[in-house]
């Protein structure tokens, strides 16, 4: 799935492109794409029509369009292969077209929702009071946001019984870091993804951090990671990031640190690729 870097280049698409707009007419051509809106998609379409769209925001890996008079927002769920594309009016439609939004003015570009998967889709949400959707209200603040707590995430290690990456892809902790990053960062802080939270000093776990925003912003430079064509941006430009990855999908390939092969290991039904050098994995009690 999209993480923090390839929703941010979305978003920084869509503020180009969409934001300011006023939407004149809404189709939805597949019902699983509002399956998150329980009114449906006539619903979603009256309610959408008319409105203009503001500065598109996220937190995390949490994508939104806030509707002028910040009452409500259109969040998008992009799942395993969403992607919001601003088209030229008239191109032909994409296999996988879930829904077409048009503008009612002169710049003749269309926003679409297109996903092969169905697993993601656009909903409408009310406000809170912050101005973000209310189902995603719990979600905490990501490492790029300018107000992310350091201290209250360093007390919050400590005080959670867990390892470092099960930490780092909470998004009641931390939003955002999702696998290929989490392992990446581990890489560079040198640090095994069993490693217990509870033993992390304050200068390793701010160490860690800083690392968590390097990677990031190393792959937001390039466009994000594409492994497929799934994830593109809103013109349907893949991501290069995956060509500079230190530690995700090497398994068996030299470390580019000490030169030990890297090893994959099954985790949480994903895998975690580490360096057995580098990153030793914790004592077990005896």
């Amino acid at each position: 799935m999209p993480e923090l870097p390839e929703v941010e280049v979305v978003r920084r698409g869509l503020e180009r492109w969409v934001a300011g707009r006023t939407v004149e007419a809404v189709e939805v051509l597949h019902p699983r794409a509002v399956r998150r809106h329980p009114a449906g998609g006539a619903d979603f379409a009256a309610r959408l029509t008319g409105r203009t769209i503001g500065v598109p925001q996220r937190r995390g890996k949490y994508l939104w369009l806030p509707l002028e008079g910040r009452d409500l927002s259109v969040l998008g769920h992009l799942g395993m292969s969403g992607q919001l594309l601003v088209q030229p009016e008239g191109a032909a439609d994409e296999k996988h077209l879930r829904i077409r939004v048009r503008f009612d003015d002169a710049a003749g570009t269309e926003l679409r929702f297109v996903d092969q998967r169905t697993f993601g889709g656009l909903s409408l949400h009310e406000n809170t009071p912050d101005g973000l959707p209310d189902v995603i209200a719990h979600i905490a603040r990501d490492p790029l946001d300018p107000l992310f707590d350091e201290a209250a995430y360093h007390a919050a290690l400590r005080a959670k019984r867990t390892t470092v990456k099960r930490a780092l892809l909470d998004q009641s902790l931390i939003s955002g870091v999702g696998n290929i990053y989490a392992d990446e960062a581990l890489w560079r802080a040198r640090l095994h993804y069993e490693r217990a939270t509870a033993t992390l000093t304050r200068p390793r776990s701010a160490e860690l951090l800083g690392h968590v925003r390097d990677v990031m912003n190393a792959a937001l430079d390039v466009g994000g990671t594409s492994f497929d064509s799934l994830y593109v941006n809103v013109n349907g430009e893949s991501g290069y990031f995956d060509r500079s990855l230190d530690a995700y999908g090497r398994e068996d390939e030299p470390c580019r640190r000490c030169g030990t092969p890297m090893r994959r290991r099954p985790w949480m039904n994903r895998s975690s690729y580490f360096c057995p050098r580098c990153q030793r994995p914790p004592r077990v009690a005896s």
